[in-house]
């Protein structure tokens, strides 16, 4: 929510009963998705790019323990896509939330004004706010295993039925995010973190983190290029490498490759 000195205008981050968290401009495309069929046509209808639309719809199937889109990619004039029936319900529950408290922060606008020194209405328990984040790359989890050291402890996040990441964080961050065997938690990874490497190559490597999946897209640029790798269960890696790296990798959509992840550059993260 903003907070002006006459006025409150609301910003629903939607939660769901698991605590997953999504922006309202995400459930917008989420209700194109549903009326156009594509995202190509929803992408056009929020005057957004088509790139933009799927990082969207990547990110909200990452985000959610259950896809909220079945898309089948086929550029900017092929494909489709629809709604899961989780989706359905997502969008239909953030649609009565939305509605829900607008009608209760009128009344609270009309307290504020007839009332301009009541600061209790000021109360943080009407105050929220969405998490932001640069990291590409934002995994929702369950802690299978913690493993306690003299400084350190292992933790093992399940983010679907393939990938299990392992991170390393301090016993004291263990502490303070209250991290424990069923709890949920939020994986971040930077997209200039992975090191990809083909998924045939025969090389013993010491990483924990070695994501297997099957390249979807790869976008040049002048300098780097982004790689987008499906590791199946609808969630999806966006990598970063130099373009003279996906070059001479010879990377192409429907290659298998290894993305390597050291368990100390993952991030975690709780509601």
């Amino acid at each position: 929510m903003s907070r002006h000195p006459q006025s409150v205008r609301p910003i629903l981050s939607f939660l769901d009963k698991a605590g997953h968290r999504a922006s309202a401009e995400r459930f917008d495309l989420l209700s194109q998705i549903d009326q156009q069929g594509s995202i190509s046509a929803a992408a056009k209808q929020l005057n957004i790019s088509y790139k933009a639309a799927w990082d969207a719809v990547n990110a909200l199937n990452n985000l959610f323990s259950t896809p909220l889109v079945d898309a089948k990619p086929g550029g900017k004039k092929g494909g489709g896509a629809t709604l899961t029936d989780e989706g359905r319900k997502a969008l239909e529950a953030h649609r009565h939330l939305t509605d829900r408290l607008n009608a209760f922060l009128a009344e609270v606008e009309q307290d504020i004004a007839g009332n301009p020194g009541n600061t209790s209405l000021a109360s943080p328990l009407l105050w929220s706010f969405a998490m932001r984040t640069s990291a590409r790359n934002v995994f929702h989890g369950i802690v299978e295993d913690v493993i306690t050291g003299a400084v350190n402890s292992e933790i093992s996040l399940r983010v679907s039925e393939q990938t299990l990441l392992t991170t390393v964080i301090t016993n004291k961050s263990v502490e303070n995010l209250d991290l424990h065997i069923g709890s949920e938690a939020f994986a971040l990874i930077k997209a200039s973190t992975p090191v990809l490497m083909a998924d045939h190559d025969e090389i013993r490597l010491s990483a924990r983190n070695q994501i297997r999946g099957t390249v979807s897209s790869v976008e040049p640029g002048a300098v780097n290029s982004e790689i987008q790798l499906d590791i199946g269960n609808s969630k999806t890696l966006t990598v970063i490498v130099t373009r003279q790296s996906a070059e001479s990798l010879a990377i192409r959509p429907g290659d298998s490759m290894r993305a390597i992840i050291k368990a100390s550059q993952i991030i975690l993260g709780v509601e």
